[in-house]
């Protein structure tokens, strides 16, 4: 297939074979069909590039091939042909998704014009698509966002381990990422079939901890009125994640600690040995090797559990993926409120950028939800969104001298020492690039150019506002904004 593939459905035969031969000559897949429902079984055996379809065929109409199209295939572009008194008709199919119509009589030279249109368009998109893909299989895995060197190793690393049975660490502040490490974990293992079990040790005090872990019987304690299963039990033959594993107590830390040598515990109050094949992963923001040295850890189970351990950096560590793990919060909570994704201003994308982030992502995530909670109005977010309180503590308002975000914003377009000069930056101008190529190989239409990128014309339009691209940088027009209505 040189060009792309193209199912021609006509009834007439000297038009459909005229057109048939004058695309195959120039290297387009030619295949044909001589009723509307000839078209149709055609479509459900192959995949096309486009379709020339007839407005007036029997079985089944262009307006019926069009909506078909558009239901099933929607990559799949249309060209409708109809006759000049039918024109309003051809129009309709316009609306319901055909991509251009012809009337007749008409040139084949003209014919080969808007087909070679289309399958442009159809070849940008797809590259287009691929691209994307690329993007997003370099920079994400099961939920974790970024292309720091540092995230990259630990995901190799996730990638590694994942379909092994070692017992895993991971090590990291508050907030950044630790569940979803161990989610990575199991969903790439070979136990991703069975549960993936998770206890918080922080949340519950040694008695009920234990209990919790390894089950009870019916009146070891107070208020145990049956008996229990144990997440140990829960978790047999999958993964049991273990959360702030350096605050649970020295009897507990006994008990575990058998259980990791022997694959084996009774429930508290009971005398029966269980049996369970379980693969731990454990997390905490506590240094162990300290903990172990001040006498609060046992060394052996430090050991134990240390087999292979992952460090996860904090945000402020990883600054050029702030801005992908904001867009891609961004995305996440355009789909669950059915609206366009938002785009954040320049000077949001700046402090943003230069924050801290003592939470790291999860408080970059409930400052990008608070943003697009309170941004209602407008498709861009504005600092003050990010705070949303009139006096500032963090974001927005006055700029205060002891505010991570907003303290000091004398250079609010550039940063000290260049310091945006990062990949996020990077990223940004190679995105304003493709779609100023896009455009400009579409004619500057932007209807065209939407498709092709795979965005409304509406989130095109908030693309360009953003970047500031405006057909006049062509030299084209004197009126900067006539070519965003086509």
């Amino acid at each position: 297939m040189k060009h792309g593939s193209i199912l021609i459905i006509d009834d007439e035969p000297l038009m459909r074979v005229s057109m048939v031969d004058a695309l195959t000559a120039i290297g387009y897949e030619v295949q044909e069909a001589s009723t509307g429902l000839e078209g149709l079984e055609r479509l459900q055996a192959s995949r096309f590039n486009l379709v020339i379809t007839d407005l007036r065929l029997p079985g089944a109409d262009g307006l019926q091939i069009v909506a078909q199209c558009k239901a099933q295939w929607p990559a799949t572009e249309v060209i409708v042909i109809t006759a000049h008194g039918s024109v309003d008709t051809a129009v309709h199919a316009m609306k319901g998704g055909a991509y251009d119509y012809i009337t007749k009589p008409f040139s084949m030279d003209e014919l080969l014009l808007s087909v070679e249109r289309v399958c442009a368009v159809v070849a940008l998109r797809e590259e287009n698509r691929v691209l994307r893909e690329e993007l997003e299989h370099k920079f994400s895995f099961q939920g974790i966002v970024g292309k720091n060197e540092r995230m990259h190793q630990v995901l190799e690393k996730v990638k590694l381990v994942s379909n092994t049975d070692s017992t895993v660490l991971v090590v990291g502040e508050s907030g950044t990422g630790k569940e979803l490490i161990a989610n990575a974990i199991h969903a790439n293992s070979a136990r991703h079939k069975h549960a993936l079990v998770k206890v918080s040790c922080a949340a519950l005090p040694e008695t009920l901890l234990e209990a919790e872990l390894f089950g009870h019987e019916k009146g070891a304690f107070t208020g145990a009125i049956r008996q229990r299963r144990g997440r140990f039990e829960l978790a047999h033959q999958g993964t049991l994640f273990l959360d702030e594993i350096g605050e649970i107590a020295p009897v507990v830390q006994i008990k575990l600690l058998r259980v990791l040598q022997e694959r084996q515990f009774e429930r508290v109050g009971g005398n029966e040995t269980i049996e369970v094949d379980v693969r731990l992963v454990c997390a905490t923001q506590k240094d162990l090797r300290k903990e172990v040295e001040q006498g609060r850890f046992r060394e052996d189970l430090y050991y134990r559990l240390n087999v292979v351990p992952v460090q996860i950096p904090p945000l402020r560590e990883r600054r050029e993926d702030i801005l992908t793990i904001a867009q891609h919060f961004l995305e996440t909570m355009a789909i669950r409120n059915h609206q366009e994704p938002k785009t954040l201003s320049r000077q949001a994308r700046e402090v943003l950028f230069r924050y801290g982030f003592p939470g790291n992502v999860r408080e970059l995530e409930n400052t990008i939800e608070r943003a697009v909670a309170l941004a209602q109005q407008s498709q861009e977010i504005q600092i003050a969104d990010l705070c949303g309180q009139s006096q500032c503590p963090y974001l927005g308002g006055e700029p205060q001298k002891d505010c991570g975000f907003c303290g000091d914003l004398g250079g609010r377009t550039k940063l000290k020492n260049g310091a945006m000069e990062t990949l996020v930056v990077a990223r940004e101008q190679f995105e304003r690039s493709h779609i100023l190529e896009i455009l400009r190989r579409t004619g500057w239409s932007r209807t065209t150019a939407a498709k092709v990128l795979g965005l409304s014309r509406k989130g095109l339009w908030e693309k360009c506002k953003r970047y500031e691209i405006v057909r006049s940088e062509e030299g084209a027009d004197s009126d900067r904004d006539n070519w965003h209505e086509d």
